[in-house]
């Protein structure tokens, strides 16, 4: 057991450090094409507001949210929601983040197969992932088939939470190149623009794979530890 603990840390580290390199290389790219501003003059909202309109999406509202990267379409309410390093700023950055934004936007107003399956799986596996080590550490210290129940609960919950991080995947990666095309199609941004736009939302995308490797790292870990109490 002395092994798999220490096994276990270990993997627990390597997740830290994947997480740390793929979170320092968004920041270091979109500091670097944040500066670049864009020929067109268009700020994110600007960009935003073309390309909803240009979708047919005029019921979609966009509204500002304070922080850094804190962009997101809220598909319930039918918001879109530009950061402080997005909604005002025209830099080629900030408009391929809003442009990502869009992409999700359009993705839930065709019905994208892979979004609703995230919709409705994320209600539950994010409750999962705030109670399932709990469980998992109060079925590890009960001695007793009511304790095997909670461990296998905690750990069917973690389970969820892991599958929703994969997947997010093919919703981020869709989303991106919704974002690249509707910018090249629209004219919104040359192919020089374009290679920049790319280099930020391959970055982005990049944390989203991160989480999904650390998350099935811990899920290992998880069953490595508890493997033994669970035969």
């Amino acid at each position: 057991m002395g092994f798999f603990y220490g096994y276990g840390y270990g993997i627990l580290i390597i997740g830290m450090l994947i997480t740390m390199m793929a979170s320092s290389k968004l920041r270091s790219t979109y500091a670097k094409y944040g500066k670049v501003l864009s020929r067109s003059g268009l700020t994110g909202r600007t960009a935003a507001q073309q390309i909803l309109a240009g979708a047919g999406l005029t019921s979609v509202r966009i509204e500002h949210i304070q922080g850094s990267l804190t962009d997101n379409y809220s598909p319930m309410q039918q918001v879109l929601h530009l950061s402080d390093s997005t909604d005002e700023s025209n830099s080629i950055a900030a408009i391929g983040v809003a442009a990502h934004e869009c992409g999700h936007a359009m993705q839930h107003a065709e019905g994208y197969i892979p979004l609703k399956f995230v919709n409705t799986l994320s209600p539950t596996a994010r409750i999962g992932s705030m109670i399932s080590w709990p469980l998992i550490i109060v079925g590890l210290f009960m001695r007793s088939s009511a304790g095997q129940t909670v461990l296998n609960i905690g750990i069917g919950l973690f389970a969820l939470a892991v599958l929703l991080t994969i997947a997010l995947l093919p919703v981020e990666f869709n989303a991106s190149n919704r974002a690249v095309r509707v910018l090249a199609d629209s004219g919104m941004m040359d192919q020089e623009e374009l290679a920049g736009v790319r280099q930020v939302l391959n970055a982005a995308a990049m944390t989203y794979v991160a989480s999904a490797a650390v998350a099935i790292m811990q899920l290992f870990r998880i069953l490595m530890i508890t493997g033994g109490r669970r035969r």
